[in-house]
């Protein structure tokens, strides 16, 4: 018989980057006291993608969340998916929901021959407040298509019906779609994937460095149409779908479209504080901020891009001033969320 007094535990889980390994990113204010403080770390790479400002640890692995979509959407377009305009952008997409963009979510299953029910993200309500308010009024219910990772879903659906492969384990990590992604991503970030998660929508997560993760956002980011390779011409034609049309890679008003609208860059928030950011001259950045905010990555890269000399201080300050940033009390502005790299 076991001692009843042993507990058998199981291994601790590898984790992220340590507390003592992370610098300060930003603070909030209100009204002149520094209520919060966000902690992490992010790298800037220059246009020849050479490392140029380091903050924090850029070595241990993180999760990448959405800002992997990219990649992830390049994984599909290799495997033989051919999308342009709004459904490229959609395919990278982590979308509010609004009827527009569930619209060419259905346009882009309809090109498959499936239907909504095919998708296997889970059931959400729109992340667009009207939306979801109109949905409520109507008596609607959270639906796949709404969840704001259904254009990649989709995507992924649309590149097993071109390769004659099965569309009701598309999620499975060893499923021949989830294994040609997860060898372009190798490509694409130079280094081989040792940990596998599931993300939020329920399609594998691959963790890597801020590092890789920056490299492979560069050579997205700064990737040309004219390449004499496919996976460069491939991404050239997803950056430029996403910066014409940057409502759709997020939302009116949402953080991704605001900084894409107004700085030409190319951006790709994800959960837990994740974000990647290529500016038109080709600098990246890559962050995470340790608390899992997101509510600072998009400040926080701008101001590093600003830092580096790759945007201008007042176009900076003036897309600043467009993002969710004010602290309220008592219904009016007492402070501000404030980058402090």
């Amino acid at each position: 018989m076991s001692d009843p007094l042993t507990v058998s535990r199981p291994s601790a889980p590898s984790g992220t980057i340590a507390v003592a390994d992370a610098v300060e990113l930003a603070v909030v204010e209100r009204s002149g006291f520094v209520e919060s403080r966000h902690a992490g770390a992010a790298i800037v790479l220059d246009p020849e993608g050479v490392i140029q400002l380091s903050l924090g640890d850029v070595d241990t692995p993180i999760l990448p969340r959405s800002s992997m979509k990219p990649l992830q959407a390049l994984g599909c377009l290799t495997a033989g998916v051919t999308l342009e305009g709004e459904q490229l952008a959609l395919s990278t997409a982590s979308h509010s929901g609004t009827d527009r963009h569930a619209r060419v979510v259905r346009e882009i299953l309809t090109t498959a021959g499936l239907g909504e029910d095919h998708l296997q993200c889970p059931p959400a309500w729109p992340g667009d407040t009207a939306t979801r308010d109109e949905l409520v009024r109507e008596l609607g219910q959270p639906a796949r298509v709404r969840m704001n990772c259904s254009g990649k879903h989709a995507t992924m659906l649309l590149a097993c019906t071109a390769n004659g492969w099965d569309t009701d384990s598309y999620l499975d990590p060893q499923h021949p779609l989830q294994v040609h992604i997860r060898e372009v991503i190798e490509r694409l970030t130079g280094t081989k994937i040792s940990t596998t998660a599931i993300d939020g929508c329920g399609a594998p997560v691959y963790a890597m460095s801020l590092t890789a993760l920056a490299r492979a956002a560069h050579r997205i980011g700064t990737a040309s149409e004219r390449s004499p390779f496919a996976l460069h011409r491939l991404a050239g034609a997803l950056v430029r779908a996403v910066r014409e049309n940057p409502w759709a890679i997020d939302g009116p008003g949402r953080p991704d479209t605001i900084a894409i609208e107004r700085l030409g860059v190319f951006a790709k928030g994800g959960a837990e504080g994740i974000m990647i950011m290529t500016a038109p001259n080709g600098a990246t950045v890559a962050l995470k901020t340790l608390d899992g905010s997101g509510r600072v990555a998009t400040a926080v890269a701008i101001r590093l891009l600003e830092r580096v000399g790759a945007l201008s201080s007042a176009d900076v300050a003036a897309t600043l001033d467009q993002l969710p940033l004010e602290i309220t009390g008592g219904g009016r502005e007492v402070g501000r969320i404030r980058p402090t790299v």
